[in-house]
């Protein structure tokens, strides 16, 4: 099992299972401003499960993106831990290909800084491709990809990491209506089918219905958890669905009263 210090990053190495994805223990981050510490996050305690899906909701500025850096290790905490089990992998919302490299060598990389040898990357590129509904384009310059094709290449690349846990930063925010709905499609099917932990940042409260086994609520900064949901609704799952819109309605009421009690929006 993988074991925490305060203020730090700690990630399972040894061969035994844990019981957790990731597991957050009363943290909090300050970030220095004009007026002194300013409180981003507050005591937050959150496991997410081997093979769970879990959305984190909120208001703009609430801190969900500064908790799933957070929980990529890409800063610390000012106080309490965070454990996950192995390095995960991050998507953001940019796909933050290299224009340089084709949609297969861009994977290839993510192999090579894995440490896979040469003579296998592209065989695995392509394979990965093909989960993603990309095949045949393994050639392909980012330039002569859509907005969602892109997308699709970026969670192949984050795929490639191999890690258990995929923390999604609005991976689908820029994209067109249909687009988004197809690609929630697809990142259920790939869930399914692989088993990874997903900690998934939306601003959508559908979005975070349709797509999640639960879902988190964070209030208006300072971010605390302010409820959580479990969804039971079964996969697969539309947006226009009457359950899915009845619980996002729900939540919506919710999230309308945070941004009322702290005056945000």
């Amino acid at each position: 099992m993988a074991t925490t210090t305060a203020t730090t990053t700690e990630v399972a190495k040894d061969a035994t299972a844990v019981p957790y994805a990731a597991r957050i223990e009363h943290v909090s981050k300050s970030f220095a401003g004009p007026a002194g510490q300013q409180l981003v996050l507050d005591d937050i305690t959150l496991d997410v499960a081997p093979g769970e899906f879990v959305t984190l909701l909120g208001a703009s500025g609430c801190g969900k993106s500064t908790l799933l850096n957070l929980v990529a290790g890409l800063d610390l905490p000012s106080a309490g831990s965070i454990g996950t089990d192995g390095r995960p992998a991050l998507m953001f919302q940019e796909h933050a290909l290299f224009p340089w490299l084709t949609a297969g060598k861009n994977i290839e990389l993510a192999l090579k800084l894995r440490g896979v040898a040469k003579a296998e990357r592209r065989q695995e590129a392509e394979r990965l491709l093909e989960l993603v509904r990309l095949k045949g384009s393994y050639g392909k310059r980012v330039h002569e990809l859509s907005g969602g094709m892109r997308q699709r290449v970026a969670l192949a690349r984050a795929l490639a990491q191999d890690s258990r846990l995929l923390l999604m930063d609005e991976p689908f925010a820029a994209l067109d209506a249909i687009t988004r709905d197809v690609l929630h499609d697809e990142l259920t099917r790939i869930w399914r089918e692989t088993g990874v932990s997903v900690l998934f940042v939306t601003h959508n409260v559908r979005e975070a219905v349709r797509l999640a086994q639960r879902v988190v609520l964070l209030s208006s900064r300072p971010g605390r958890i302010a409820r959580e949901w479990t969804v039971g609704i079964p996969q697969p799952r539309r947006i226009e669905d009457a359950a899915v819109a009845e619980l996002s309605a729900e939540i919506t009421e919710e999230l309308r009263g945070e941004i009322r009690r702290h005056g945000r929006h």
